[in-house]
């Protein structure tokens, strides 16, 4: 047999204030676990954009490349990865619009 407990005798928990017992240890929380991405560094531009389906979904997804980094160093990142995306993509949009002009 296993032990019994009756379940109207559970009342609900409500954290004390601390006021209340000063000797009472306190529970420290751990600091939040942050991930850092591996970014090479600051973007220098972007080269190229893609288009893929994740998920049932269509992402759109852009070549940067990062200062002070040959293009072997160069990823695929969505848009809100990419700091100062807007300034970065105007930039890459005007530069197509002149090569399709040029052609």
């Amino acid at each position: 047999k296993h032990p019994v407990f009756p379940v109207n005798l559970v009342k609900p928990y409500f954290q004390t204030e601390e006021g209340k017992f000063p000797s009472r240890k306190k529970i420290l929380t751990p600091p939040e676990i942050v991930e850092v991405e591996d970014s090479p560094g600051p973007v220098s531009k972007i080269i190229r954009a893609r288009k893929i389906r994740l998920n049932g979904k269509d992402q759109r997804q852009y070549l940067v490349r990062f200062k002070n980094q040959k293009d072997d160093k160069d990823k695929w990142l969505e848009e809100d990865a990419i700091p100062d995306v807007n300034l970065h993509l105007g930039r890459f949009r005007a530069s197509r619009r002149t090569e399709k002009s040029h052609q």
